[in-house]
């Protein structure tokens, strides 16, 4: 058997570009993404899927607000829109593969996880709500849209304009991960914590509620990894390598580093906290409790990353 390798696909991948957004636009989107994952399973690794939806819950959540405005339907709450983009981007990744491999005469199956991840209720950031979701707003939108809505969140995210931010409590347990691994196990490509997993705290006799929140799905995507024995985490993003002074004279493109290196950039605040920060948190809390080695790269990239031939790899 090969290699056991879990590939994080963000949500704004999905999402090329501001008026590209459509489920349309996402599954081509989608298909492109999967080529590159499949080029990887077909040199013999095997492989499991999660992926992001800060875009898609935030439209989820506001096409609720507008169909209760116009029509008065009952809004959907957050935790169910975690739940909706989860089942909906999961089966165009499931059919996306399926639709690959049957294009390359290969014989995997694939299959997707409806997974619910346990957060704590005292976590802070139910005080302190830090992710971004929905659309990039300009300053102007993201006013009117706090006049409209005074209980938004609006913050700045990356220089990329404003956005709505929801509560993002860390992970604790992935609930279906024995599922998962028993589908691994029988040679299945799994899809699994997408959006970064239904929150869902524990209620006393082993039962669980739903919570509104959105979990990061890079955290998300290290602790699954921990917890099915991955041997290597990749970690997609929009560029090809981890940079630090990033967009600075002095930019400089990372190839291999250590925890210790990286801890180091940590502490010279190289890496900004909407984006690329949480990757390489996710990544040293792998590396540190399981984990062999952590590939942060593009879509494109991932075949030769993962050979050791792009990407930023870090490394004990």
């Amino acid at each position: 058997m090969g290699e056991l390798v879990i590939v994080a696909i963000g949500g704004n991948a999905l999402v090329k570009e501001n008026g590209r957004d459509s489920i349309q636009d996402q599954y081509e989107a989608v298909k492109e993404t999967v080529s590159h994952i499949a080029d990887m399973i077909e040199e013999g690794y095997k492989v499991v899927v999660t992926h992001g939806n800060g875009p898609q819950v935030g439209f989820a959540m506001r096409r609720c607000e507008i169909a209760n405005e116009i029509t008065g339907m009952p809004t959907i709450p957050l935790v169910n829109c975690v739940a909706e983009t989860q089942g909906g981007i999961g089966y165009q990744i499931q059919q996306a593969l399926t639709n690959e491999f049957a294009k390359r005469g290969m014989k995997q199956k694939v299959a997707s996880v409806i997974t619910q991840v346990e957060v704590s209720i005292d976590d802070p950031n139910f005080q302190n709500p830090t992710k971004p979701v929905g659309s990039f707003f300009t300053l102007e939108q993201a006013e009117a849209m706090k006049t409209e809505h005074p209980d938004w969140v609006m913050v700045e995210d990356s220089g990329r304009g404003y956005r709505r931010v929801v509560p993002s409590p860390r992970p604790i347990d992935i609930i279906e991960k024995d599922a998962i691994k028993s589908l691994i196990d029988s040679g299945y490509v799994v899809i699994a914590a997408g959006g970064g997993g239904i929150p869902v705290v524990k209620t006393g006799d082993n039962a669980y509620d739903g919570i509104d929140a959105v979990i990061d799905k890079d955290f998300a995507t290290s602790l699954l990894a921990e917890q099915i024995q991955a041997e290597t985490l990749i970690i997609t993003t929009g560029v090809p390598r981890v940079c630090i002074n990033f967009g600075k004279s002095n930019q400089k493109a990372l190839e291999q580093i250590s925890i210790e290196e990286t801890k180091q950039y940590i502490a010279e605040e190289h890496f900004a906290k909407g984006s690329m920060l949480p990757k390489i948190e996710a990544s040293l809390s792998f590396l540190e409790k399981s984990g062999s080695r952590v590939i942060i790269t593009n879509p494109e990239s991932l075949k030769d990353a993962v050979n050791n031939q792009a990407g930023t790899h870090i490394v004990k």
